[in-house]
């Protein structure tokens, strides 16, 4: 697999069971070793970097909302601890006066009205607003890659929308560079700049601009059959 993203980028990646997307983000992520190659980030090369340093780099927000966060801390303690991320630990007061009055002001941006319950515990919360602050999280250091994977397959329709609404704002507004997996081909077409589908560990076809604005669902399902040969056959993407 060969995939250069240029910054800014945002970019949807799409494909049947097994084609390699959430692999693929396992891979940059550092979870699972490649076998070859190299993987560059902004510049640096982190292919020997265990996951751990490489979360320096990257945001991710996972499938599951409960990932994201710690569900027996508070929204303010969570925050706490990704705004702290790469820093070293001492032994000072949880969360100070200035970090309650970032929090706040990112927090209603979302919307939600999470700004007036700082307090309450996350796990408490619907898995929406879970991954809405995960989210805030994720990107709250500005990393030099946002990692979406499935991140609204959990979630009702009406509250993936939001998720994905606050999505596009946050990339946006930050100007990150990101990508997204998703089942959902309207969703892969609706948003982001570029468009990736991918079969049995390769891109097939990759578009961005005024083509990827046009397509329908119907022009991804011709395409695939065209390049792979084969008949799109995941009914939980078509149906979508």
């Amino acid at each position: 697999m060969n995939l250069k993203l240029k910054p800014g980028d945002f970019v949807t990646i799409i494909g049947g069971n097994g084609a390699g997307k959430s692999t693929t983000l396992n891979a940059v992520a550092g979870v699972w070793p490649i076998d070859g190659g190299r993987i560059v980030i902004d510049g640096t090369d982190v292919t020997g970097l265990p996951e751990h340093k490489r979360a320096v780099y990257l945001g991710r927000v996972f499938q599951d909302p409960m990932t994201g966060t710690a569900s027996t801390m508070d929204i303010e303690e969570n925050m706490a601890i990704a705004c702290r991320r790469g820093q070293r630990r001492t032994l000072r007061w949880g969360v100070t006066k200035q970090e309650k009055e970032l929090f706040r002001e990112k927090l209603a941006t979302l919307g939600l009205g999470l700004e007036d319950r700082m307090t309450s515990k996350v796990g408490l919360l619907s898995g929406g607003q879970r991954q809405a602050i995960t989210l805030l999280m994720a990107s709250m250091k500005r990393p030099k890659l946002l990692l979406l994977d499935e991140h609204t397959a959990a979630l009702d329709p009406k509250t993936a929308a939001k998720v994905l609404e606050i999505s596009d704002k946050i990339i946006s507004e930050n100007s990150l560079t990101a990508m997204m997996v998703t089942h959902n081909m309207k969703d892969a077409i609706a948003h982001g700049n570029r468009l990736v589908m991918m079969h049995e560990g390769r891109v097939i076809y990759d578009v961005s601009g005024e083509e990827k604005k046009n397509l329908q669902v119907k022009d991804l399902l011709a395409r695939f059959e065209e390049v792979s040969g084969d008949e799109f056959a995941n009914d939980r993407m078509i149906l979508a």
